[in-house]
């Protein structure tokens, strides 16, 4: 047996090995806050509010529940980087290509 044991006689070992994998947080706060700056309003505050959830989750102990709120947030947040792009890019087309007489 591999037990290590301190002066008090209690093991340093934690009982199980799910306690030491913990899993990383990863909400995507960062990428949700930098698409709030992109012209597609409602789909940026359901992303920014999935990625708060995510980290509400995780500081619960929730940690399935982190990591699907943390992947729709993620998925959320490049469908409004993607769609903002294309609003941004089609305004730019719009306004450089039109004549006014």
């Amino acid at each position: 047996m591999n037990a290590k044991f301190s002066l008090d006689g209690i093991s340093d070992v934690p009982k199980n090995r799910e306690a030491q994998e913990i899993p990383p947080l990863r909400n995507y706060l960062c990428l949700t806050m930098f698409t709030c700056f992109c012209p597609a309003w409602p789909i940026n505050i359901v992303a920014l509010v999935f990625s708060v959830l995510a980290q509400k989750s995780y500081y619960e102990e929730d940690y399935d529940g982190s990591k699907q709120l943390g992947r729709k947030a993620l998925h959320l947040g490049i469908v409004s980087f993607v769609i903002g792009l294309v609003i941004i890019t089609v305004y730019t087309t719009v306004h450089f290509t039109t004549h006014v007489v």
